[in-house]
C-alpha cells in the first residue's frame, strides 16, 4: 500500500457551471479529505477553494488531473516534505 502524503489542493473556479462536477469529483475522493474552505470572490466573478488532503501520492495526483480538465477550473497541489 503507497504511504500517505499530506496535501493541500488549490483551486480557482472561473465558471459556476462546473460546480456540480468540481463538488462531485471532491465527494469521489471525500475519504482522504481532511478540510475544505471555499471562498467566493464575487468582485472577481470566482471562487477560491482549498482543499487538505492525507492520501497516496497517486489519488491526489489523479483528483488533481480530474478537477484541472474541468472547463475553467484551475487546480495545483503542493505536498508536504513530511
Amino acid at each position: 500500500m503507497e504511504e500517505k502524503r499530506l496535501a493541500v489542493l488549490s483551486l480557482i473556479l472561473e465558471n459556476r457551471e462546473e460546480t456540480a462536477r468540481l463538488n462531485a469529483l471532491l465527494s469521489e475522493y471525500g475519504e482522504y479529505i481532511v478540510g475544505r474552505m471555499g471562498i467566493p470572490y464575487h468582485a472577481k466573478g470566482v471562487s477560491v477553494i482549498c482543499v487538505v488532503l492525507d492520501a497516496p501520492s497517486g489519488e491526489i495526483n489523479a483528483l488533481t488531473g480530474k478537477l484541472g480538465q474541468l472547463g475553467g477550473v484551475s487546480a495545483k497541489t503542493l505536498f508536504s516534505k513530511y
